[in-house]
């Protein structure tokens, strides 16, 4: 078994496209496009962390494209995601559309876990930055306590930041990636950080 993380895959955006400059020329490339790179990565036997916003638009349909997807699939929620805890009590309602849809595990917040040897937090939103100009939801992301953070949220803005690595699909090739190729980026967070540069 092979574990993956991914974030923000947004099928089903059409406007994602534009905000993000993503090479699709319509919403419906891009659904084939982010279905066919995750399952030439990933096996069934694997794992998959998906740091959230799965899916917008006419969320009946965007959803139900998450059981085409490979894997085991573990979600922490983003705001984006219907189910998110920010929304208040009308995401608990969304908790089994989302489980049905093909997500093993549905996860709020922040987690901590081991990667090889470094323990990471993980959530949908980094310690700072964000996708626009300014900083939004600040009572939902997690305290920087030193540690590396798996995060999405960001988009394009940036793959590595300090001790902030982005696992989004708008900075990886609009696919999953794995355990080592975060490892790998941590080390280069760490060389630029040395150097001066991050």
């Amino acid at each position: 078994m092979t574990r993956y993380w991914t974030s923000d895959l947004h099928l089903g955006h059409a406007n994602i496209i534009r905000y993000t400059g993503r090479p699709f020329a319509d919403v419906d490339e891009m659904n084939r496009a982010l279905i066919e790179r995750w399952n030439d990565a990933v096996t069934d036997t694997d794992e998959v962390w998906v740091l959230g916003d799965v899916a917008l638009g006419r969320i009946d349909e965007t959803l139900g494209l998450v059981e085409q997807l490979h894997g085991r699939k573990i979600l922490l929620t983003g705001n984006h995601d219907r189910c998110w805890h920010g929304h208040g009590a009308k995401a608990e309602r969304w908790i089994g559309r989302y489980a049905d849809a093909g997500f093993d595990e549905i996860h709020h917040g922040s987690i901590e876990t081991p990667l090889g040897s470094t323990p990471v937090m993980c959530s949908h939103f980094p310690y700072r930055g964000d996708s626009r100009d300014h900083e939004r939801y600040p009572d939902h992301r997690p305290i920087d306590s030193g540690a590396v953070l798996l995060h999405g949220h960001v988009h394009e803005r940036w793959k590595v930041r300090d001790r902030q690595i982005n696992v989004g699909v708008d900075v990886w090739d609009f696919r999953p990636i794995t355990d080592e190729e975060i490892l790998e980026a941590i080390g280069d967070g760490a060389d630029r950080e040395k150097r001066g540069t991050t």
